[in-house]
Order: structure tokens, then C-alpha cells, then sequence
């Protein structure tokens, strides 16, 4: 019957996507009438590889209309125009800025005669680019952040500029949120971590927020993406200097809170002939602690108080890390390009955890003292290496890319934990000791290939497919110590392999008319898994195996209320997969402390999410959304108290619902002085049965974040920024509420190369999290951190650089498959 039943699904996906494929045919060939007058021409003596930016402008107003760059050839075209007359102003850096004469349109194409752009003098060293990027760019698919923009970004983690971006949230375990959704997939470079949170939260604090170029928002990714993530991606795009000659720079930095940090790397750029090499290098410490107070209390079933149990843990965590990114580019000619970038880290960690307790009685008597020691020695090391191909079919700017990634994890992890207890009057009654060795092991191996077809006046179709293989291998031997002697503990020992392969395929089009843009697309993906937990004297032998498929469908429509583009209102929607983090499906428990037990769950299964989006941009400056998203079988952290354990595992609940409202402004009240403000006020609402217990609420939160900048002289500028957010619920969480604000200053030396940057977080010391654990039978639960959050970070940057900007390469194929790694 589940063959029967599969080979049902497969055919009822393939008779959705021919239908859905068919629709955008029909839509290709429908606007074919739309189609209007287009401008051609020429750019000659250009070097290989420079792409300037194409303008055309109203000549009436100087309105932009249209904005393109030429292909390999140097030739470009503007599709679909109105008739009128225009302007062209072409610039590109190197070069003098170029007006064209009036281009009066009418029915019929035009064909302008050869552009040759004239140099400027002494070329980049005669020239200095003084323009700021803004913090956000609004696209029709996602936001852009630009970290380099604030001041406070300096000298800090990727982890902490991705605390400041809007709309995200990381809480104290390192779990990203987006807009009010957990479930967020976080790629480097277009190519996904492949780690779950905990992992990914110590690579990000590996990785120098100066190694960043620009963060992607999106909460709606387009097909051409893995459709995993029911929150949506954040894209973090590295930097990669694409000038000739030899440029770089170099980034240093050194904080205190309580403890140090550093943070600092290098980076350079070598183009000759028809080779680019790039790279980066970074190398970091950052140490912290976490202050953190648990209180427990038990009922009876008739729901008189029983006991209670409140438990301080003082966490100090050392954290280093060396990152290595080598790449290089050979054009082959000018029209194809072949490409390999070797990448990898090593981040070793220690932790240290003293934990003192009390277990109390029906009248809070403590009757019994616990401390407990555990230590923590990981190394958790990657490498990689992508192989990439590029190759330009024609001048119109079809193309065929194809991409294959190998990927390697490995972590190394010996800890102990030692527990004695005590009577109230401090004499010891029990010691035991807890050894474990817990050896990891991840291979992924990825092959992707695209293809862009444009279509003469009537838009773009992209379209493609991907495999992906993963093998895990995740071993975890635990031993009871006692008199110096290690016996084997069957209860937590297990081991644990997993297989993945995902399959897909793509179609993507868009096209933009004189006021509106349309992107429509829709994925097809096939997951196969299998499970095998190994058994032992103790547990048997279990396996499962796992086979389904999905289509989902990707819609943007952006509509120009007038020609100034004053008003635009724009339209997403999309439906998103969440598959289980590899270790999450593993069924065995590890004690994380006498009271605390850490489990995974095998019976979980995807989350499937559906998302609207409905917005209003004034300016370019102000966007304003209305927000519904739909969330079935979430997966999240849940609670199980048993006796006077907790456990802890992840798991399903029912249904979500988020919706509410969104603003993102950038503002300039005056000419020194730059706002920047975000804000979001949603509804989170949750229904589902955890362990007997019915979970059926919902709460209104508010999140305000603004960032101030001031400019005080040419070289001299100043930031004040931070954020509140109310309570927020999150499953059987409900937290406090929170502030924070931060500072910094930012002064340009050695003739504009460089910059110093002082900063200072949190500077009231009070951004620190807690809440309430409910709805678990017969307990509840709260907890206090106190987080090493105000630290004070001097910071220096120096770049150099020669030579003429090159056109930047993207690649890399794997997708979504390493947000799910856990080894620990």
C-alpha cells in the first residue's frame, strides 16, 4: 500500500507542476502584447569583465525609468518604453560620467551609434568614492542590510550584526528568529551552513562583522532557493574586493565586558592577466558568561503546592576561532568561467558550568544541596571546497551555470560532570562522576545547475535542478567513574547514523512593465531519509525511513502608483518546508545536568508554512507591511517535567498563526542627521496538545528598534541606537521584556584609508532575557540571565586599494542542508 500511495503523491506533484508550468507559459505568451519600443547600443574599449551602470532617465524630470549594465560584449538594451523623450547617463568608476543626447522614442527600436567612455585621470588614486550605502535597500524579494553602515558594527561578530538587523531576533542559545517565526535558514555566500543553532551561533561569533558585505532578509525566498526555512533565509554575503592589481584590508579590533574579545581578519584581491584570486582570513576570541537562576516549583494533582527546586548556574565560555576562505576565477574566454573556492575553520571551545542547587519542601525548607561541575572541551572544524562554472550562451544574456560542493564537518568533544549532594547542614551523602567522549561526523556533498533565458520584451525565465547527499555519523560513549574506574553507561551511550537526499526543480519568470513587476516561480522537491539507531546492551536496534515530496509556489508583484515612483505597493507569497535538524531525529537522552535531560524525538516531522505579505514603500524610505503567516507542525523546543526531571527535546506543535504589522523607515530629519527606525507589532498565537497538556493562546508583541547617525564633521560621525521589545510568546515560553542601548563613534585617518570606531553595547546593562516555562503538567517553571552584554570595543580599519572595479562572480550550489547539522 505505501508504494501504491507514494507513487500517488509523485504523479498528483507532477500533474500540479505541468499545470503550474503551463500557466506561466500562458503568461509569457499573454504579455506578448504589451511589448514596446526598445533602445540598443554599443560600449566600446572597455577592459574584460567591467560592467558600468546604465541609467535612463525622464529628460523631462531626470526620473530614472530603468537601470541595466551591458553583457561581456559591452552591449545593452531597454525593453518595453513608453514613448517620450530620455536621457542616458552612464557611470562606472574609472571613467567619466556620460550624458547622452536626447533620445526622443517613439513605436520603432532605436540602434544608438558606439559609446566609448573616456578615463579619468590617474584613474582610482585621483578618485574617492563618498557616497554611503544605506543600512536597508528595499528589493521586490528581500531587504538588504549593509552592516558596514552602522557605526556600532565595528569590531563585532556576524552573530551581533545579525542581532541588529530588523526584524531578527537571537535569543540567549543562539536560535534565530525572523518577523515573529523561528525557522530561519542562514546561508553564506548563497550556500547554507549546514549546522543547527548552537553550532551555527559559535561560527557566526567566529566570523569578524567586517569579513561582511550586505545581509539578505527573506522571509518569501524566490524558487531559484531551497524551499527549507518556514521563516524565510538571511543571506550574509562576504566580502570579495574585485579590483585589478593587489588590494585588501586588514581589520583589527579589541573589547571588554567582564571578559575579552577580539575580533580581526585580513583580506585580499589579485587580478592578473585572466586569473582572480581572492581571499579571507580572519582569527577571533571571544569570551563570555552567563549568569543564570532557574526556579522549579511541583503540585500536586489537585493542584496544591508539593515542592520546589531553584538551581544558579555560572556558565564561563571560551571561545576561539580561525576561519580561511581561498578562491580563484579563470576566463576562459569571454564567455565562459571557471571557478573553485576552498574554504574552512576551526573553532575550538571550553565551557565551564558550576551549578549550585536547592531542592525545597512543601514550605520551601531546603532539604537537600546539590552542586554540580561540568567541563566542556570541543573542536568543531569544517572544510569545503565548491567548484563552479559560468558560461554567457549570447550577447541577449542567456546563461548556464552549474556548481558542485563537497562539504566536511567533524567535532571532537570530551566533558565530564560531576554532581555531590549534600544535607542542609553541608555533609556530603552522594558524589558521582560522568564521563562522555562524543565524536561527530558530517559529509554533504551538493551539484546544482541553473539556467537564465531571457525573453525579447517579454521578460526572463530562470530555471534548474539540484541533489544533495547527506551522511551522519554521530557516536556518543558515555562512562560511570568510580574509584578511577569507567564502566560503560548503556542508559546514555547510543550511536546514531542518517542518510538525506533531497532532489529539485525550478522554474522562475519575471518581467517588469512601466508599472509593474512580476516574479512568479515554483519548486518541486523530493526527500528521501533514513534513521539508524545503533544498539547496545541495554536498547535495541531502531530505524526508520522516510519519503516525501512537495511543490511550492513563489509570487511577487510590485505596481508603481505614479512615474516618480512616490508610491509602489508590492505582494509576496509563498509556501515553505522546515525539515528536523539531523541530531533532533536521534530518540536517546544525555544528561546537560542532574535535573536537566536533553532529548531528540524520531517521530518529528517537517513544518510546512504558507506566507502573505502585502506592502506600501513611500520614497524609497517608508515600507509598511501587513503580515499573515499560517504554520502547521512547527518545530520547536518543548518541556516535559517527569518526578523532578526536566526533559527537554524537540517537537511538533499543531498550528501557528502570526500576523500583524511592520515599519521600516529611513529618514533624514536634517542634513547631518540620519534615522533609521524599525518596528513591528504582531500577534503570535499558538494550538496544540503537549504531553496531555492543551496549548491554545495568543499575545500581542511590540519590537522598536532605531538607530541614529550623525555626521559632525568630514571625517568625524556619531551613533545612538537601540531597542525594546514587550513579552513574547514562543510555544511554552513566555518571555520578559527587554531594552538596550549602544553608542559609537567613528573617525576616517591616514588621508580617508582608514578608520577608527569606538563602541559601547548595552551601556545600562539591561538586556538581559528571561521568562516563564508553562503549560507542563503539575510544574511551571522561570528563569533570569545575566549576560556579559556591555562591552566596550576599539576598533581599526585600513584598506588599500589598485586598480579597476571587476564585476562580481556568485558561487556556490549546496542549499539549505547545513542549517540542519547538530553534533552536540
Amino acid at each position: 500500500m505505501k508504494p501504491f500511495i507514494t507513487v500517488l503523491t509523485l504523479v498528483k506533484a507532477r500533474i500540479a507542476f505541468k499545470k503550474a508550468t503551463l500557466l506561466l507559459l500562458l503568461l509569457v505568451v499573454s504579455s506578448a502584447i504589451w511589448g514596446q519600443a526598445t533602445v540598443k547600443g554599443q560600449l566600446e574599449g572597455l577592459a574584460p569583465g567591467e560592467q558600468p551602470v546604465l541609467n535612463l532617465l525622464l529628460a523631462k524630470d531626470s526620473v530614472l525609468v530603468k537601470t541595466t549594465i551591458p553583457d561581456s560584449t559591452g552591449k545593452f538594451d531597454f525593453s518595453q518604453l513608453k514613448e517620450g523623450s530620455y536621457l542616458l547617463h552612464i557611470t562606472h568608476i574609472g571613467y567619466q560620467s556620460y550624458y547622452s543626447k536626447l533620445i526622443d522614442i517613439g513605436k520603432q527600436d532605436i540602434n544608438l551609434p558606439p559609446i566609448q567612455l573616456i578615463p579619468k585621470v590617474n584613474e582610482l588614486e585621483a578618485v574617492k568614492v563618498s557616497a554611503a550605502r544605506p543600512f536597508i535597500q528595499k528589493k521586490i524579494d528581500r531587504v538588504v542590510v549593509n552592516p558596514d553602515a552602522l557605526i556600532s558594527n565595528a569590531g563585532t561578530t556576524s552573530l551581533d550584526v545579525l542581532e541588529k538587523a530588523p526584524g531578527v531576533l537571537v535569543d540567549i542559545d543562539g536560535n534565530i528568529s525572523m518577523k515573529g517565526k523561528s525557522g530561519v535558514v542562514v546561508f553564506i555566500d548563497n550556500k547554507p551552513t549546514y549546522m543547527a543553532a548552537g553550532d551555527l551561533a559559535n561560527y557566526l561569533r567566529s566570523l569578524p562583522s567586517s569579513s561582511i558585505d550586505a545581509i539578505e532578509l527573506m522571509t518569501t525566498p524566490p524558487a531559484g532557493y531551497d524551499a527549507a526555512g518556514n521563516a524565510g533565509i538571511i543571506n550574509i554575503k562576504l566580502k570579495k574586493n574585485t579590483a585589478r592589481g593587489l588590494n585588501g584590508g586588514v581589520n583589527l579590533s579589541y573589547g571588554q565586558g567582564r571578559y575579552l574579545r577580539s575580533n580581526n581578519s585580513f583580506n585580499f584581491n589579485y587580478r592578473i592577466n585572466k586569473f582572480n584570486l581572492f581571499s579571507n582570513f580572519s582569527w577571533n576570541q571571544n569570551n563570555n558568561y552567563q549568569d543564570l537562576t532557574i526556579n522549579r516549583y511541583y503540585y500536586k494533582p489537585d493542584g496544591t503546592y508539593n515542592s520546589g527546586f531553584s538551581q544558579n548556574s555560572y556558565i564561563k565560555r571560551k571561545f576561539t576561532g580561525q576561519n580561511a576562505r581561498i578562491g580563484a576565477d579563470y576566463y576562459l574566454s569571454k564567455k565562459s568561467t571557471l571557478g573553485a573556492v576552498l574554504s574552512g575553520f576551526i573553532n575550538p571551545a571550553k565551557s565551564g558550568i558550576l551549578n549550585n542547587a536547592q531542592v525545597l519542601d512543601a514550605n520551601n525548607t531546603p532539604t537537600a544541596l546539590i552542586k554540580a561541575v561540568s567541563e566542556s572541551d570541543r573542536k568543531w572544524s569544517n572544510g569545503s571546497i565548491n567548484l563552479n562554472y559560468s558560461y554567457k550562451i549570447d550577447e541577449k544574456g542567456k546563461e548556464l551555470t552549474a556548481n558542485a560542493d563537497y562539504i566536511s564537518y567533524r567535532a571532537d568533544q570530551i566533558q565530564s560532570l560531576t554532581n555531590s549532594s549534600f544535607t542542609p547542614g553541608g555533609v556530603l551523602t552522594e558524589q558521582s562522576l560522568l564521563e562522555s567522549t562524543l565524536p561527530a561526523t558530517i559529509k554533504i556533498q551538493t551539484a546544482k545547475l541553473d539556467y537564465v533565458h531571457p525573453l525579447e520584451k517579454i521578460g526572463k525565465i530562470e530555471l534548474g535542478v539540484k541533489s544533495s547527499f547527506v551522511n551522519t555519523d554521530n557516536t556518543a560513549s558515555f562512562f560511570d567513574v568510580e574509584s578511577g574506574i569507567a564502566t560503560p553507561n548503556y542508559e546514555f551511550s547510543n550511536r546514531f547514523k542518517y542518510k538525506e537526499n533531497i532532489n529539485a526543480g525550478y522554474l522562475n519568470y519575471s518581467r517588469d512593465w512601466e508599472k509593474l513587476s512580476l516574479q512568479l516561480g515554483m519548486r518541486l522537491e523530493n526527500t528521501r531519509i533514513d534513521g539508524h539507531q545503533l544498539g547496545n546492551p541495554l536498547i535495541a536496534d531502531s530505524s526508520f525511513t522516510r519519503n516525501y515530496t512537495g511543490l511550492f509556489p513563489t509570487l511577487y508583484l510590485a505596481y508603481r502608483l505614479d512615474s516618480a515612483q512616490k508610491h509602489q505597493l508590492g505582494l509576496s507569497i509563498g509556501r515553505r518546508i522546515d525539515r528536523p535538524d539531523y541530531q533532533d531525529l536521534n530518540p536517546f537522552t544525555y544528561p546537560i545536568d542532574r535535573f536537566t535531560y536533553y532529548g531528540g524525538n524520531p517521530f518529528l516531522v517537517p513544518t510546512y508554512s504558507y506566507n502573505l505579505e502585502l506592502s506600501h514603500t513611500y520614497k524609497n524610505k517608508i515600507t509598511t507591511s501587513l503580515e499573515y503567516s499560517i504554520i502547521k507542525n512547527l518545530i520547536q523546543e518543548t518541556n516535559e517535567q517527569k518526578g523532578t526531571v526536566y526533559y527537554s527535546r524537540p517537537g511538533n506543535y499543531g498550528r501557528q498563526t502570526v500576523f500583524g504589522l511592520t515599519v521600516n523607515g529611513n529618514l533624514q530629519p536634517y542634513k547631518w542627521w540620519t534615522l533609521q527606525i524599525y518596528t513591528e507589532f504582531k500577534n503570535v498565537g499558538f494550538e496544540s496538545t503537549l504531553y496531555g497538556q492543551t496549548l491554545d493562546e495568543n499575545r500581542w508583541y511590540w519590537y522598536v528598534g532605531p538607530t541614529n547617525q550623525f555626521t559632525i564633521t568630514k571625517n568625524l560621525s556619531a551613533e545612538l541606537a537601540g531597542s525594546y521589545q514587550t513579552r513574547i510568546l514562543s510555544g511554552q515560553f513566555l518571555t520578559i521584556p527587554v531594552w538596550q542601548v549602544r553608542t559609537g563613534l567613528s573617525q576616517k585617518v591616514l588621508k580617508g584609508n582608514g578608520t577608527v570606531r569606538l563602541n559601547l553595547s548595552d551601556i545600562f546593562y539591561t538586556n538581559q532575557p528571561g521568562g516563564d516555562i508553562r503549560n507542563i503538567a503539575n510544574s511551571r517553571a522561570n528563569w533570569l540571565s545575566k549576560l556579559d552584554s556591555r562591552v566596550f570595543t576599539i576598533s581599526f580599519a585600513y584598506r588599500f586599494n589598485k586598480g579597476k572595479t571587476l564585476n562580481i562572480r556568485q558561487s556556490g550550489g549546496s542549499e539549505s542542508e547545513k542549517d540542519r547539522v547538530r553534533t552536540s
